[in-house]
């Protein structure tokens, strides 16, 4: 069966319809096509043409974030060795299966391993690789014009018509002066006016890109040039200058080295600390503030500051926080001849919110047992800055409001000689023997400040004095990125609220001369998407139009004379594929 030429016309006019309204629909995003591969033909060329096609599309993109989220969650659940080697050390020792399993897959350093920086620098490719040809789209879409209107409009999803008897040049001019007073961008194209708007859709998804770069470049910067560390400093006792033998515990990043340090240093003047005495928030810190002197360089003045929790000190590109804060009791420990050996304040470690502290006080040189020999001694100590009397082992109140201390002695060998290094807050009591009382029982006791326990046998005596000193804890972070990686989630916050909820959308207007010598007004819209938006937004056009240019009367329908068009009238919604709604009197939709 041989297709008549009527049919053969007909066909050739739907394809140059489909290609013209292929035509208008297109550049609606900056996303690029894809052009199907022939794979038998495939070469070199080919295939890494189809290999960066691949990497740089939008699903791969998505893909590398996922797996790089993904990445992430062993460095928050493993123990890193840049973080605490001790913790790591005690993992492997406990777990000899998966411990060597979680080495040599770099689990213990997850962040330098060379799988997560694989997916973090395919990630950071792909992203570029995706950017800068849809910006340089962009930008041509921007200096180009909204392409004219189809051939046939009515087979948009959102269309309507009506006649009128206006002049089609006046219907074009009302409809150019309408669209641009509602901020498209609108033009004259033939016989129809071709809009466009919603170009910010696109400058935020294009914003949303560059952001996510912004922080992955400012998230790599930071890791390898960074530095962190923590200080322990009593209140009046000396102070701290901001190098590496300062700290008490220091990491750094990979390309950090110590002429990155800023030149400054600090003592801690006073800690001061209030709490609620009552009520459901009692013991929560009201007032928690140190006040420090500062100066910065060599030979800097002398300044005073005061550093709150959210409220460091800044110091070129250095932050210092305060962090922590505790008690350190003042002990004075006497030898049996009556000598001083010892007197210094000794921080202790909270172990709650009510501060009860835990620590060691060793006495290492100076001291001779009641024979003459040289000896050490080490004391077990715990503070409760409010006891509560009886047999209660924790403290009440953070606050100093009735403060015990509870010793217990040793001597023997505290174990600092050996080289291995050991926690200045706790007591290796391998190699020592506990004093004991009278009742042969381990030698403990309670003191109140300005009390002394004696050792047994003339072994000495060790006395709480009265002036209880406070420590804070300062943590000196440094992380040039920083500021880069805020500004970077700032705009992609808002670049991503732009793509989301704005829609880019087209509207043509056409107007042309009937063989009745009537206008005939076709409008149409196009939305990147199926949204109710673009049908309303065009039916609020025609009503403003339809105003300007009133209905004639329909040639098929002789007792319609006026067209008269009611305003209130809520049938002005242009045709939608699931409506087939009348905008207006005299006129006629999809």
């Amino acid at each position: 069966m041989s297709a008549t030429p009527e049919t053969a016309s007909d066909t050739a006019t739907e394809r140059a319809d489909d290609k013209d309204l292929g035509a208008a629909g297109s550049q609606l995003s900056t996303a690029p096509q894809e052009d199907a591969l022939n794979l038998p033909t495939l070469g070199v060329l080919g295939w890494a043409r189809w290999f960066w096609r691949q990497l740089t599309s939008m699903r791969v993109a998505l893909l590398l974030l996922l797996l790089l989220s993904l990445g992430a969650i062993p460095g928050s659940l493993i123990p890193q060795s840049g973080t605490d080697e001790t913790k790591v050390a005690d993992f492997q020792q406990k777990h000899s299966v998966l411990g060597p399993i979680y080495d040599k897959l770099g689990l213990f350093h997850v962040y330098s391993s060379v799988w997560f920086s694989a997916i973090y620098i395919l990630l950071f490719i792909s992203l570029i690789g995706c950017i800068v040809p849809r910006s340089w789209q962009f930008v041509g879409q921007l200096r180009g014009r909204p392409p004219g209107a189809p051939r046939r409009l009515t087979r948009l999803p959102a269309y309507t018509t009506w006649r009128t008897e206006a002049e089609p040049e006046q219907i074009r001019e009302a409809a150019l002066t309408l669209l641009k007073k509602r901020r498209f961008r609108a033009h004259t194209a033939g016989d129809a006016v071709a809009a466009e708007k919603g170009y910010l859709r696109e400058f935020g998804n294009l914003a949303f890109h560059i952001a996510l770069v912004v922080m992955l470049v400012a998230f790599a910067w930071g890791q390898l040039f960074k530095s962190e560390g923590n200080k322990l400093i009593v209140e009046g006792d000396g102070g701290f200058s901001n190098t590496l033998t300062q700290y008490d515990d220091f990491k750094s990043g990979t390309l950090f080295t110590q002429d990155d340090l800023d030149p400054f240093s600090f003592n801690l003047d006073k800690f001061t600390g209030t709490y609620e005495t009552s009520g459901p928030n009692r013991g929560t810190p009201r007032t928690y503030q140190a006040t420090v002197d500062y100066s910065v360089g060599a030979y800097g003045k002398a300044k005073k500051t005061t550093i709150k929790v959210n409220e460091p000190l800044r110091v070129g590109d250095s932050k210092v926080y305060l962090t922590a804060h505790g008690y350190a009791p003042v002990i004075t420990v006497r030898d049996g001849k009556g000598d001083v050996v010892f007197n210094d304040a000794v921080p202790l470690l909270p172990l709650d919110s009510n501060v009860t502290s835990t620590g060691a006080i060793k006495v290492m040189d100076g001291y001779r047992d009641p024979d003459g020999k040289k000896d050490q001694l080490g004391f077990q100590a715990a503070f409760l800055p409010t006891y509560g009397g009886g047999t209660s082992v924790v403290s009440q109140f953070p606050a100093l409001m009735n403060p015990v201390l509870n010793l217990a002695a040793y001597h023997g060998d505290l174990g600092v000689d050996a080289g291995i290094p050991q926690s200045v807050y706790q007591l290796d009591k391998t190699n020592m023997k506990g004093f004991k009382d009278s009742k042969g029982q381990q030698l403990r006791k309670n003191l109140r400040p300005g009390q002394t326990m004696q050792l047994p046998n003339g072994a000495g005596s060790v006395t709480f004095e009265k002036g209880i000193k406070e420590w804070a804890n300062f943590q000196v972070t440094r992380q040039p990125g920083a500021g880069w990686a805020l500004g970077g989630a700032v705009v992609a916050i808002f670049g991503l609220a732009a793509s989301l909820f704005i829609q880019r959308r087209r509207v043509w207007v056409r107007a042309t001369r009937s063989a009745d010598g009537v206008t005939v007004i076709e409008m149409a819209g196009l939305g990147r998407s199926e949204s109710a938006k673009v049908p309303q937004e065009l039916g609020d056009l025609a009503g403003i139009l339809y105003d300007q240019a009133p209905g004639a009367p329909d040639p098929q329908d002789p007792s319609d004379s006026d067209g008269a068009f009611d305003p209130s009238d809520d049938t002005r919604t242009p045709h939608t594929p699931d409506s087939d709604v009348v905008p207006a009197e005299g006129a006629e939709t999809k």
